[in-house]
């Protein structure tokens, strides 16, 4: 089932998400209908905040990218904690379902450590590089209620806000579902 992705506005995306059990009610289905939600509005990434929900879960698959890190990048990440970001930071244009029309250039860390359990609660520690780090370090941040326009030059924000502001209300055209702060 596709869910609408909530805009820029509504107050979960700004929330700190909370850990999940594995006898969470529907996760199996929850997760599905994540991918399906995903891919119908062609991301390549989204955080359960993104679908309404304050729980530490995103799901991403950067197969489609052009890079050697995101090969076989599909992943499920539950209660993931990022250990350490590290190696050189590099800049590249973010955008976000839940932020459209909106892109910019964000700095991030090239390399992450990161624990979290898959799908089936299975326990991993692992290292990424490349634009896998970078989905990650986007999608982690939904998680801990932070958007891809806070770690932009508060210059850049200022000129960004009449455009999130109309994104809050729903003045915006998107080919998927949205579910808007006001109308």
């Amino acid at each position: 089932m596709i869910l609408p992705i909530y805009a820029y506005g509504n107050p979960v995306l700004r929330k700190k998400a909370e850990n999940i059990l594995p006898d969470y009610n529907g996760l199996k289905e929850l997760i599905e209908n994540m991918f399906e939600t995903m891919y119908d509005s062609n991301g390549i990434g989204l955080a359960a905040p993104q679908i309404g929900l304050a729980i530490r879960l995103f799901i991403v698959d950067g197969t489609e990218i052009e890079d050697e890190s995101t090969a076989d990048f599909k992943k499920v990440f539950i209660n993931p904690e990022i250990l350490e970001e590290f190696d050189t930071k590099w800049e590249y244009e973010e955008g976000c379902l839940s932020i459209p029309t909106v892109r910019a250039d964000v700095s991030r860390h090239s390399k992450l450590r990161i624990r979290y359990m898959d799908e089936n609660f299975k326990e991993f520690e692992e290292e990424y590089n490349g634009m896998a780090a970078r989905i990650i370090q986007h999608e982690y941040d939904h998680i801990e209620g932070i958007l891809f326009t806070d770690r932009i030059s508060p210059l850049k924000r200022t000129m960004l806000k009449n455009k999130l502001q109309n994104i809050s209300i729903g003045r915006v055209n998107v080919g998927y579902k949205m579910k808007f702060a006001k109308k």
